[in-house]
């Protein structure tokens, strides 16, 4: 059993999404006060994951969350690199987010925002090429979210602005369509992605599958929710 469009559904209310933005802008803003390049660099090098600082063996990886050696997981989802890297990441939050959040509620689409964030940065910290490399932003989350949404609204339609020489036209195309091109488009950075910069691409992938299988796994739950309401 599928979700319905999730714009026909009555609204709930939504404050993880909204809140989520304000706390990426907030420290986007914070980052760009600071006084020069290298107290910038220092703050993303103490609050982004870092690759090469994961536990070797699985002792240390079941003492790694009570040492806090995890918590830059969680906090390179807050910090972004540039205002393009921010305002990218919070375009497509905003669009899945808010659907994905009035459907599973706020507390448990803040776990999906969270642990799919974390993960695709364990799987980026593990894939680099290179150690000691910071690893920021909140992509590998957003795409959670998306994986998420696909999961829950597999027939939903977004709306689009499509230009056509001299006019925009407003379409509605299906959101599996424009889902499967982001997705494509991830599999070909993966691949050609050092020619764009160091972009953790895998991670992306990683959240996405993360979210798809989140959501699947939560759909039963989210579906007596949506009863209640």
């Amino acid at each position: 059993m599928f979700l319905g469009d999730p714009s026909r559904r009555r609204p709930q209310r939504r404050w993880a999404t909204p809140l989520l933005v304000l706390l990426q802008s907030g420290v986007f803003v914070w980052l760009v006060l600071l006084p020069d390049l290298g107290a910038r660099q220092a703050a993303l090098s103490r609050w982004g994951a870092v690759s090469g600082a994961l536990p070797d063996r699985l002792v240390e990886w079941m003492s790694a969350p009570l040492d806090g050696r995890f918590m830059g997981l969680f906090t390179a989802l807050f910090m972004h690199a540039d205002w393009s890297h921010l305002l990218g990441n919070l375009l497509f939050l905003l669009i899945f987010g808010l659907s994905s959040e009035r459907a599973m509620g706020a507390p448990r689409f803040l776990v999906l925002f969270l642990l799919g964030g974390a993960f695709a940065n364990v799987v980026a910290a593990l894939l680099m090429d290179s150690p000691n490399r910071v690893i920021v932003g909140s992509s590998g989350a957003v795409s959670a979210v998306i994986g998420a949404y696909l999961a829950l609204f597999p027939r939903a339609r977004l709306g689009i602005v499509v230009p056509l020489g001299l006019f925009m036209e407003f379409v509605r195309a299906p959101a599996s369509l424009l889902i499967g091109i982001w997705a494509l488009l991830q599999v070909i950075f993966t691949f050609v992605g050092p020619a764009f910069g160091a972009v953790a691409w895998w991670a992306h992938l990683a959240g996405f599958a993360f979210g798809v299988v989140f959501a699947l796994l939560a759909r039963p739950a989210i579906a007596r929710r949506l009863r209640r309401g």
